[in-house]
């Protein structure tokens, strides 16, 4: 992330996560470690979401086992009972896991779109497909917030996402007018340029469908994907392969430096997985989530929280979310 966006994610997190960072410093005083916990508040209020790293100089010295252990201390004062994490398929971060006894979880799938890669005319041919099936709906885009008028239809898309496969220990977020505020309160922190297609029933004159995505204007080449999600009512129409096959058609307009766009999916959602292989997205790599107990991990000795003068201590302002 550029630096803005990644302040932005330090400080708010995604929706009401409410996080919090630790920095780890040697002895003499130079940065080795840090970690960031969110703590969701309306629900899933068991769980600590703990995003860890080490610098590569300073790993197999105790110091990420000594984070995770001081993370799992600030979940205890919260009343959390399990910390949940992620790694890449491969990485140091996945023996890391291993090595703690971490349980495997659900896992995400990365895949990326090279847009030089799309033939000529893919995109229009399965424009034609999809809009064969979505008879009786309407596109409408726009850039930035989401309309005042459109708030509460956003949010009831945006509920719709608690069918897609989520663990087994996640609770599925519920979604309101202020939840979606929120997530535009993040956008706008990030400084992203903003992107929404939907799709509207033009019977019920209700929104049916949406995409959203993101770009850091730092790195104008890269597209992130965000929501994507048809109601449950309105499925079986191709309106997820018609928002997307817009969503790519809208930024080749607005977006010329765009090269490729990253999207990510549970490894089961068979869905959607099949709708992004349509447009022409490679995998990339997979992100599987990891589990610990927070009373199993303060079993551990005092011993495991690092060698060589490293202790965790606050960020400071930059690194801290204030508490609303």
């Amino acid at each position: 992330m550029p630096e803005r966006s990644f302040a932005a994610w330090l400080a708010l997190g995604w929706t009401e996560d409410h996080p919090e960072a630790w920095l780890a410093r040697d002895a003499a005083g130079q940065a080795c470690g840090w970690y960031s916990l969110a703590f969701p508040e309306r629900e899933n209020t068991h769980l600590a979401y703990l995003s860890p790293l080490v610098g590569p100089a300073y790993r197999r010295h105790g110091i990420g086992t000594g984070l995770v252990r001081h993370a799992a201390e600030q979940a205890r004062q919260r009343g959390r009972t399990l910390i949940t994490a992620e790694s890449r398929q491969g990485s140091p971060g996945e023996a890391f896991a291993r090595a703690l006894g971490a349980r495997r979880g659900i896992s995400d799938a990365c895949r990326v779109l090279q847009l030089k890669t799309v033939p000529d005319g893919h995109l229009a041919r399965l424009r034609s497909q999809a809009q064969a099936a979505a008879v009786g709906y309407s596109l409408m885009s726009w850039e930035g917030p989401v309309p005042g008028r459109y708030l509460v239809q956003v949010a009831r898309l945006n509920q719709a996402m608690n069918d897609a496969p989520r663990s087994a220990e996640d609770e599925g977020q519920q979604w309101d007018v202020a939840r979606v505020r929120e997530d535009q309160a993040r956008v706008a922190a990030q400084g992203l340029r903003y992107y929404t297609v939907a799709a509207c029933c033009e019977r019920t004159g209700e929104l049916a469908a949406i995409t959203q995505l993101g770009i850091e204007p730092p790195a104008p080449d890269c597209g992130f994907q965000e929501l994507t999600v048809v109601a449950r009512t309105h499925r079986g129409h191709r309106l997820g392969l018609l928002v997307k096959v817009a969503m790519l058609e809208l930024l080749a307009g607005h977006e010329p430096l765009l090269e490729r766009v990253f999207t990510g999916n549970a490894d089961t959602n068979a869905h959607m997985i099949a709708i992004n292989t349509e447009l022409g997205f490679q995998l990339l790599d997979h992100w599987p989530s990891w589990e610990l107990a927070v009373a199993e991990v303060l079993t551990w000795p005092a011993s495991a929280q690092g060698r060589g003068g490293a202790a965790p201590e606050p960020p400071g302002a930059r690194g801290r979310r204030a508490q609303s």
